[in-house]
């Protein structure tokens, strides 16, 4: 016979594995677990070890109940026979009440009375008694399963009572707001709203729970629980300019941390290239037409010490961008070339400079191009008061080659000495402040923001507001893509969680709970659309003319769509300021991200332009556009983009016309004929004629008549055109006075492009 395993044996026994490896284990065979396998030998001694123990269990009880039933016979002895009879059901009853799932059982061992065991009715009396006691059993059985098979059912059907308020103690001052209700007193003492109406009913005041309450209610109720009241400040938490001048100008836990330095100076002067050599990057080479169009932000390490450098476009359209870098940095490395010398833009950017008041380090670049002049730059450069050291002045002047990268090291020593004397700190144990670098809509991650923190340290998760936006910082990367825990002072990142897209230049703060900063993000959108509205132009005898003027200008509706909010606001305000008399630019949607199918059906709605810069139209608008012939033109150089609205611009206003001669010919012979009038007889003396061409009919060198050619023929034949040096007959439409010797001038109208 085969080995059997240990669980196998226990339910055929009826019994658990545990029980059986006990009682194995006292027959002296060692079992470990339910797996264990016996031999036919142990399992017959297993078997009879459980037969034993099972056997002696009954004859036990039935000596005890024999013990119960005699103590129980003495005691019906001396009873009388009506005490016996309701003791015994006493009895039957009480062992129902203890085991209902055990009725025979309860039955088997129920004793009667020994003077009812010999009587004729005894039977009749078991009988009574045993279906009595069944049904009470099955009513009771129904009732306690009722909802065993349905929780739901059961949770319904429970009765749960509300759990009592614990009485908690009055706070000893109430701190309350002007406008505050009921309830919200209410939860400050610990009350119920209820409770608190009562109380100031009974002092006369008539209210409900959801009406506001003034100052003098409120602590009128204050004196009425004996508390003291006192009005709480209210703090305007969407002022986030106060709050980030707050954190900006605390003066605890200063720390040295890293300078922020922007690049400036005009288009095409170096900028990026000087900072793809500090990178040992190749931004430039990738950049649509050779030029940065917007800010990118990069830490660089020299000497152990971490530097963060700001590049802002040159071009003109970008001057707003310029402005903020000038704004958040702490030095300005105005980058000149040697060959081109000062221009337009470097004088912005000094104007930048000067209007924020940072201090300036002057690169001139491009000193091994062969027409390069580091002398004329820096006498140029003085007329607007940047004076080198070496002539007497406070100006650091570095001659470098971005490009083979001569001199750059010097430039680094000369940033870090600088930074070094004007003693740059920050406290890295606040929240964190700071400005938005740039900002755009990305189709995976939602809206991004380039920022950089100025004061504080930003965090995973922490809640923030951002200009008139609001949200918790998911992600947090650096330039190089790298995920970022954390961020301290001077460190450019890219954020993601906001709500929506924030404006390039806006400043954020970081809030201590994620309802503060909600509720401040709200508020500030709220603001922000009442100012808009309030821009709305709106037509007052003030602005009367001015209005009248405007609508009687023809305009270019466009819709601006960019990759970054830079951008945007770059082409916005360039669009706005061309300058063509007679058109007006109207733009009616700009935003970030790619054109959707709903900028297409807003420009169909508007008639408009759109506009795309470094981004395309989704398949879907594409498809869209098409169907309702919207024009969408792309662009990835801005210059070109303006430049093509310029024409848009020009082309909207009523075109000017140019008379150009096309041909001359003399009248020599006059025919008359009744059908079409005169027939002039005429030679082309010049140019050609055209048929249905326009005509001035001249004599004695005045123009008598102007109209058009009804016919021109040679000999009887229709002709298209008529050339110098041949003869040709033509007659003038609704007119016969032609004498011999007039001279007939041909000529077109050519429209005469705006300037």
């Amino acid at each position: 016979m085969g080995k059997k395993r240990v669980y196998t044996l226990a339910r055929e026994l009826h019994m658990s594995s545990k029980q059986l490896i006990t009682k194995a284990n006292k027959k002296g065979i060692h079992i470990k677990n339910h797996m264990a396998t016996l031999d036919s030998k142990q399992e017959s001694q297993v078997r009879h070890a459980v037969k034993a123990s099972r056997n002696s269990k009954p004859a036990n009880n039935h000596k005890s109940n024999n013990h119960h039933g005699n103590n129980r016979n003495n005691q019906h002895r001396v009873n009388n026979h009506k005490s016996n009879v309701n003791k015994s059901n006493q009895h039957s009853h009480n062992g129902n009440n203890h085991n209902n799932n055990h009725k025979s059982n309860a039955s088997k061992f129920v004793h009667r009375p020994k003077s009812y065991s010999n009587q004729n009715g005894n039977n009749n009396y078991h009988r009574h008694n045993n279906k009595k006691r069944r049904r009470w059993n099955r009513r009771h059985n129904r009732n306690n399963n009722r909802y065993s098979t349905n929780q739901r059912i059961r949770q319904i059907h429970k009765h749960n009572h509300a759990p009592r308020r614990k009485a908690r103690p009055l706070p000893k001052t109430l701190y309350y707001t002007v406008g505050m209700n009921a309830q919200d007193i209410g939860k400050i003492l610990h009350r119920a709203p209820a409770e608190i109406v009562k109380k100031l009913i009974d002092l006369g005041i008539m209210v409900n729970q959801n009406k506001s309450l003034g100052k003098d209610t409120i602590e009128l109720l204050a004196v009425a629980y004996h508390i003291k009241a006192k009005e709480k400040k209210q703090v305007n938490i969407s002022d986030i300019d106060k709050m980030f001048k707050k954190e900006i100008n605390n003066k605890k836990h200063l720390v040295p941390r890293p300078p922020v330095i922007t690049i400036m100076g005009h288009v095409d002067h170096g900028k990026t290239t000087l900072l793809d050599y500090l990178r040992h990057s190749h931004v430039a080479a990738h950049e649509a037409g050779g030029i940065t169009q917007d800010i990118g932000a990069y830490q660089i390490k020299e000497k152990g010490k971490t530097i963060t450098f700001l590049d802002t476009p040159g071009h003109a359209a970008f001057s707003a961008m310029r402005a903020r870098g000038a704004r958040i940095t702490d030095l300005v490395v105005l980058v000149v070339a040697a060959d081109d010398g000062v221009m337009p833009q470097t004088v912005e950017a000094i104007d930048h400079a000067k209007a924020a008041k940072t201090p300036i380090i002057v690169a001139i670049n491009k000193i091994d191009k062969p027409g390069a002049n580091p002398k004329k730059v820096t006498n140029q450069l003085t007329r607007y008061g940047l004076i080198p050291e070496k002539w007497g002045g406070n100006t650091i002047f570095v001659n470098i080659s971005a490009k083979l990268g001569t001199n750059v090291k010097e430039l680094l020593d000369m940033i870090i000495l600088k930074a070094e004397v004007m003693e740059l700190k920050a406290n890295p144990k606040q929240n964190a402040a700071g400005s938005v670098i740039e900002s755009k809509l990305d189709k995976g991650k939602g809206p991004v923001a380039s920022v950089l923190v100025q004061e504080g340290t930003m965090h995973i998760e922490d809640p923030i507001v951002v200009g008139d936006t609001f949200g918790r910082v998911r992600t947090m990367t650096n330039e190089n893509g790298k995920p970022l825990k954390s961020a301290g002072p001077s460190t450019p990142v890219e954020i993601t969680g906001l709500s929506s897209v924030p404006e390039a230049g806006d400043r954020f703060v970081v809030f201590d709970h994620e309802k503060d900063a909600r509720a401040a993000g709200e508020q500030r959108a709220e603001q922000a659309q009442m100012e808009r509205r309030k821009q709305d132009n709106t037509v007052t005898l003030s602005n009367l003319f001015s209005t009248m003027k405007k609508n009687d200008m023809k305009k270019v509706n466009l819709i601006i769509k960019a990759d970054v909010q830079g951008s945007v606001e770059a082409i916005d305000s360039s669009l706005k300021d061309i300058k063509v008399k007679g058109v007006l630019v109207s733009i009616v949607h700009s935003g970030v991200g790619a054109i959707n199918e709903s900028d297409v059906t807003l420009a169909q709605a508007t008639n408009a332009i759109v506009l795309g810069f470094n981004v395309r139209p989704t398949p879907q608008a594409k498809i869209q556009a098409e169907n309702y012939k919207v024009d969408i033109r792309l662009y990835d150089v801005i210059y070109d983009l303006i430049d093509e609205v310029k024409s848009a611009m020009k082309g909207k206003l009523a075109p000017k016309y140019k008379e150009v001669v096309t041909g001359d010919a003399d009248v020599r012979q006059l025919y008359k004929a009744s059908a079409v009038g005169t027939i002039a007889g005429c030679m082309v003396t010049k140019g050609y004629i055209g048929n249905g061409t326009r005509i001035h009919l001249i004599r004695d060198n005045k123009v008598v008549y102007t109209g058009k050619l009804a016919s021109l023929k040679r000999f009887k034949n229709d002709a298209k055109e008529v050339k110098q040096g041949f003869e040709c007959g033509m007659t003038i439409e609704d007119y016969n006075d032609i004498k011999v010797g007039d001279v007939i001038e041909a000529y077109t109208m050519k429209a005469i492009p705006r300037k």
